[in-house]
């Protein structure tokens, strides 16, 4: 069955509706050891330029050696966005100045990246679709890092950063909202995250985002667009394009032009500034590194990285849907997590038998992922583990616990018993669910007996019979069947 269409997101202006368009430069920290041409450590926090080689100083005479690894990464990057590899691309110098870039030059790619045109599939809302054309990946270094805080007249250098691997990968202008944005972002991050090729974690810098935003009328050609550089959060992003939009219209509709440049988004004041007039490829005068060689590899190398790809969201999503019959908006949030996704398979199957798929995905995304947000950490790494959950699904479909008894076992885990049995702990508590129909039926007259008023009302209209439901169930402490009660009510009631 094919995706609904997404629907169109127009802005109201003063003068009409205008439509936002969205390309996006993602930042991605290569997941390697070693930086992309020297073998100093990437390891994030250490001392201010204590992981500086010659070669990251740019000291005289010292030459880039490319990094095996960064390569290899990039190409299973590459793989899983569905794109074009190029198996001859080459290195270029990239030159501006920046007291944190040493070299005085960026080693970049420009006119032959190592990886051409791709897509990534992001879900929407209400099962719409949109698809994101990949326009390229290079890889390239990072530089350094300015800080500006720590004397009261001058700024410091940390070169700790200078030289890591960055893959750039440049989307086509496909995106039509700041909710298509912040979706793009997050399922690129899940992709790289499965892929083991960077971590995504935004706040120490391993994604970052270069935003490009234009505006235009419905069906016009395509605006003027300004750049939102080193945008460090999702919800940010959101934020940057929803006033960068706005700040557009106003100009348009007041007579004005869009002047092409590069901005900075404060999250503090939730607006966006000017930083600079936007620089043109010319500006930075690309020309091949006379220092490399072209990168150039064989495709037996492609296929051997493709062979070893792991299961990425896509087909997890679509296995989960057709192997535990999960719906498509349940499936789409458990491989939104690689973690998550295991720790359900892990509880679906646990023990070699399998379990209610359909309960086990309800308990985690619900239940287990509150407590696990409640400590700050993620579903698999809670101490609550599959076996627990499995014995608690196990518990509501074999009729000994009802759901609401479930929830309390699972706070008794939570806060007593971290390592307890499900089933253990429902004997030593006594919290066996009561299916005996002659102590529910007692309980049940005794109510009935003492609300004669609610019993016209609910024989008038029957939805109250919820209320009585209710009353028993507090009663009962929880453990009565809920579906024995509803059948001996409506027969007392005579609804």
């Amino acid at each position: 069955m094919n995706a609904p269409m997404r629907s169109a997101k127009l802005i109201k202006g003063a003068t009409g509706d205008w439509e936002v368009v969205i390309g996006m430069e993602i930042h991605a920290q290569v997941t390697s050891q070693s930086k992309l041409f020297s073998g100093a450590s990437t390891e994030f926090g250490g001392e201010p330029n204590d992981h500086v080689s010659l070669v990251d100083a740019a000291m005289p005479g010292m030459l880039p050696v490319i990094n095996d690894e960064c390569v290899k990464q990039a190409i299973r990057t590459g793989l899983g966005l569905k794109a074009q590899i190029n198996l001859a691309s080459v290195f270029d110098r990239k030159n501006y100045f920046y007291p944190d870039l040493p070299q005085g030059y960026q080693i970049s790619q420009y006119k032959h990246p190592i990886v051409g045109e791709g897509e990534v599939v992001v879900d929407m809302a209400e099962g719409a679709q949109v698809t994101v054309g990949i326009e390229r990946l290079h890889l390239e270094q990072d530089a350094g890092k300015s800080l500006h805080d720590q004397h009261a007249t001058m700024s410091y250098v940390d070169l700790n950063r200078s030289g890591v691997a960055l893959m750039e990968i440049v989307s086509r202008p496909d995106l039509r909202s700041s909710d298509e944005a912040r979706a793009y972002v997050t399922k690129l991050r899940t992709i790289l995250r499965y892929l083991g090729t960077c971590d995504g974690d935004m706040e120490k810098g391993s994604l970052r985002a270069d935003v490009n935003v234009s505006v235009r009328r419905p069906g016009e050609p395509l605006g003027t667009r300004c750049e939102i550089k080193n945008v460090n959060s999702i919800r940010f992003i959101g934020q940057a394009i929803e006033y960068e939009a706005r700040r557009q219209i106003g100009i348009l509709e007041d007579g004005g032009v869009i002047a092409q440049e590069t901005r900075l988004f404060d999250p503090g004041r939730g607006e966006t500034r000017s930083m600079r007039s936007k620089e043109e490829a010319h500006d930075y005068r690309y020309f091949p590194d006379p220092d490399l060689l072209p990168l150039v590899f064989e495709q037996a190398l492609v296929d051997d990285l493709a062979r070893h790809l792991p299961e990425l969201p896509d087909e997890k999503k679509a296995r989960f849907m057709a192997q535990y019959g999960l719906a498509a908006y349940d499936a789409g949030l458990l491989v939104a997590d690689k973690d998550t996704a295991d720790f359900f398979e892990a509880t679906a199957g646990y023990g070699g038998t399998p379990h209610d798929a359909k309960a086990v995905a309800n308990w985690i995304m619900g239940d287990v992922s509150a407590y696990a947000n409640s400590v700050g950490l993620p579903v698999a790494q809670s101490h609550v583990t599959p076996a627990q959950i499995a014995g608690i699904v196990d518990l509501i479909g074999e009729g000994v616990i009802s759901g609401k008894i479930a929830k309390d076992v699972l706070a008794i885990i939570v806060a007593e018993d971290k390592s307890g049995d499900p089933r253990a702990i429902v004997e030593a508590r006594g919290l066996k669910q009561v299916t005996d129909t002659g102590a529910i039926e007692k309980v049940v007259d005794e109510i009935i007996a003492a609300n004669p008023d609610k019993v016209e009302q609910a024989k008038a209209k029957p939805t109250l019979i919820g209320w009585f439901v209710g009353q028993v169930m507090k009663a009962s402490g929880g453990k009565a069947n809920p579906q024995a009660v509803n059948e001996i009510l409506k027969a007392k009631l005579g609804i």
